[in-house]
Order: structure tokens, then C-alpha cells, then sequence
């Protein structure tokens, strides 16, 4: 049977899973699955997912660079309070920090108040918000904010550079999150820091999408394996939680 799979490849492996999808689901998911990556696809999935596994999360669909507007929307103050979440991270004058997934950089322009002598990169995979993000560097004269176009896989940091790695509503998109966790840690300096704003998946009534939010035993499950050291979980947050991770010294 193995040798068999061998010869039918990919291709044939794929469409012998959707034949028996229907009425041999979990065959079929097993089939779609390998033995050499941690992911695992399966055809019965949420909506509002990709259908591919890690840890036993399903990783979501990003929100397109069409929701740039929704992003910068005036009741996101209230509801998550960026200024207070900024005050959080207890910069330094001088750090270096990166902003993975960052958007419109509604996090970005935030953080260069608090980092004279800093920099930031504003990470996204998308050029469409490296546009935007360009744009309102110029707008706002922020020549400490370095826009990165990013891959699914690389963020494109410099490495040994930056100190921390904010991640606000971002990670659970990540359409391959341990080899980006990899490289987002390659870029930490030693005793780096890793911070996760995530909607909370504990909480039913937090009216998000579910695959939208994280429990903090999952967020620290996967941190984990990408040998982060949990620091601190955060809850001043009205619905969110704010996970702080460090890299080995």
C-alpha cells in the first residue's frame, strides 16, 4: 500500500482523499497529511479556516488588505485600548522592535514615541499594506518605521537585532507558524522578547469569530515549541489577552 502511495504522488494522493472524503473523513485526512511536516490538512474544516492544523489549531484566513479601514476604525481605541497595550511592553529609548503583521500600522506609529533612538519594523505579507504602510510613514515623518515585505514563511529580519516582536491579532493567520516562529526568534537578540495580543478563546461571549481568538494554553503550547519561555499573561484588556515570551539569554 506505502509503495503504491509512493507511485501515485501528490496529485493522485489528493484526489484519492476527496473521493473518500465523504464517507471515509478521517482516512481521508490522514492521507492528506505527512509524516514530515508538523501541519496537518484536513477537508472537513471551519469556514473561516484554511483547512491545514498545527498543534490542533486551525489556522485561520487572513483578513485582505481591503480591511485596511476596519484596522484604523475609531472604537478600536475602547476596545483595545493601543495605548495602554504600548505602555505595556515597557520599551526602552533605544530598542528595536518588530511589528509582525503589522497592517495599516496602527501598532507601528504608536511605538516611535517610545523609541527616539529605536527603530521599527513594520512586517506584512501583503504589498498592498506596504503601500499604505509607505504612504503613512511619509505622512507622519516617521523615519524610524522600516516597512518589510515579509513572506508566509520569513518575516525578513535582520538577524540577532531586534529585542521585541509584537504580534497583535496576527499569529493565528500565520499560514506557517513554526517556521515563521523559527525566524522570528533567529531575530531576537538573546533575552528577546516575544508579545501576543490575542482575543481570548477561553471567553464564548468575546464576539469574535472563533478561529480568530486563542486560548492562552494554546498560545503557550505553540511558543513553546518554538522554545520561547513564558513570562507573564496579561488581562487589563477588555477581551484580549497579552502574552509576554522570552528568548533564552
Amino acid at each position: 500500500m506505502n509503495h503504491l502511495l509512493v507511485k501515485i504522488g501528490v496529485v493522485g494522493l489528493a484526489i484519492i482523499s476527496v473521493l473518500l472524503a465523504g464517507c471515509h473523513p478521517g482516512l481521508a485526512n490522514r492521507l492528506l497529511s505527512s509524516e514530515t511536516t508538523p501541519y496537518e490538512q484536513r477537508l472537513v474544516h471551519n469556514p473561516d479556516g484554511i483547512g491545514k492544523f498545527y498543534l490542533g489549531r486551525e489556522i485561520a484566513q487572513v483578513m485582505g488588505h481591503q480591511g485596511a479601514a476596519w484596522l484604523e476604525r475609531p472604537s478600536r481605541r475602547v476596545e483595545e485600548q493601543p495605548d495602554q497595550v504600548v505602555k505595556a511592553l515597557n520599551l526602552q529609548p533605544t530598542d528595536v522592535v518588530a511589528d509582525i503583521g503589522a497592517g495599516s500600522g496602527y501598532f507601528s506609529f504608536r511605538l516611535i514615541s517610545y523609541l527616539p533612538q529605536g527603530k521599527v519594523f513594520a512586517v506584512d505579507v501583503q504589498p498592498e499594506m506596504i503601500e499604505i504602510l509607505n504612504f503613512l510613514k511619509q505622512e507622519n515623518r516617521a523615519e524610524n518605521v522600516e516597512p518589510i515585505l515579509g513572506s508566509e514563511t520569513d518575516p525578513h529580519l535582520p538577524a540577532n537585532r531586534v529585542d521585541l516582536a509584537l504580534m497583535v491579532d496576527a499569529y493565528h493567520e500565520f499560514a506557517y507558524p513554526q517556521e515563521m516562529m523559527q525566524q522570528i526568534v533567529a531575530a531576537l537578540r538573546p533575552g528577546g522578547r516575544v508579545v501576543l495580543v490575542e482575543y481570548r478563546g477561553e471567553n464564548p461571549f468575546v464576539p469574535i469569530k472563533a478561529l480568530h481568538k486563542m486560548t492562552q494554553r494554546q498560545v503557550r503550547k505553540e511558543m513553546g515549541a518554538a522554545g520561547l519561555i513564558w513570562q507573564e499573561t496579561q488581562n487589563f484588556l477588555p477581551q484580549q489577552h497579552l502574552m509576554i515570551f522570552q528568548k533564552p539569554a
